[in-house]
């Protein structure tokens, strides 16, 4: 369930009460005529099966209250109700299989924009993942993969894509882009230092690395995990599994091709720099193929739900 709480000016909240009430699966209706003081007017909250969140959603924003007054969204988890239950019964189709557009838009936009924390996360996971292909180590290049925040402009990528929204797509580009060159950069300068110090060397770079090797040594495989990736991360978004989106971020080999590639550099490894890149655009490429692809699947699938929900009797 999800729950909504409005700001609506007063000549809007008959049509706003009446799109509620005409929804199906919401309840727990709650109207407070003027108590909203910025903005002033009324406070309408109720809840709403996730399933029908979007379909409210949209009825709202045509009504303009996103403009003139507020809607906020918060997911409920926990709701001890037999209204809540009822409504969800009544709405269409399964809680994990409802996306809903602006609360997937917000995520992407937070997590797709270039900032100082984004940019740090990215230097220091790839620096982690530079450890990991040198020293051979696989649980590091794991770490680093855990802890690479790239996902989110992928998927920022994915949304802007399906939602027709360039501005999206450019903040998001911009940040994944951005960021990776950042990233490359400061670790090239990281493995100099590391080898000025003698705790990195030619030799290991040099080395057979059986456990690490794959990350420039770019194969059809490496695409088709991509492509795997791509679609868990997106039904994680849409579906909120958070635990579902760690098991992606260590799937895919971003961070670490990105780590050797500027390990390689730092030595003038050009073979090994340019399979990296490789390596990592082959990534890239495949996780936001993959993601929008599933975003459109989703579309569809909840487009043929509805419509035979809509199609079916109502007893």
């Amino acid at each position: 369930m999800l729950h909504l709480r409005m700001i609506v000016p007063p000549d809007r909240t008959p049509a706003v009460v009446e799109l509620i009430e005409s929804t199906v699966g919401t309840t727990h209706l709650v109207v407070l005529p003027g108590t909203a003081r910025n903005p002033a007017g009324d406070v309408v909250m109720c809840d709403v099966a996730r399933e029908a969140g979007h379909e409210l959603l949209n009825g709202l924003r045509g009504l303009k209250i996103d403009q003139d007054g507020s809607i906020a969204v918060e997911d409920i988890d926990l709701s001890l109700s037999r209204r809540a239950d009822a409504a969800e019964k009544e709405a269409p189709g399964e809680p994990a299989d409802a996306v809903i557009w602006e609360q997937l838009a917000g995520a992407t936009h937070e997590e797709s924009t270039l900032s100082i924390t984004y940019s740090t996360f990215m230097i220091l996971a790839t620096m982690i993942a530079a450890c990991g292909v040198v020293l051979d180590n696989a649980i590091l290049i794991v770490g680093a993969m855990a802890v690479g925040p790239e996902f989110g402009p992928l998927a920022g990528v994915c949304t802007a894509v399906v939602q027709r929204a360039p501005k999206l797509a450019a903040r998001s580009l911009i940040a994944l882009l951005v960021g990776f060159a950042v990233a490359i950069v400061a670790t090239t300068v990281f493995s100099l230092g590391m080898d000025a110090l003698g705790l990195f060397s030619r030799a290991q770079l040099d080395a057979d690395r059986p456990n690490t090797s794959f990350v420039w040594q770019p194969d059809p495989f490496s695409f088709v995990v991509a492509l795997l990736a791509g679609v868990a991360g997106m039904l994680s978004l849409t579906s909120s599994k958070s635990g579902a989106l760690v098991g992606v971020a260590i799937s895919v080999t971003t961070i670490p091709a990105g780590a050797n590639a500027a390990v390689a550099l730092s030595y003038g490894d050009l073979g090994q720099m340019w399979g990296s890149v490789e390596q990592l655009l082959l990534n890239l490429c495949g996780i936001m193929l993959a993601g929008v692809l599933t975003l459109y699947g989703q579309k569809l699938l909840w487009r043929t739900q509805r419509g035979r929900w809509k199609r079916t009797p109502k007893t």
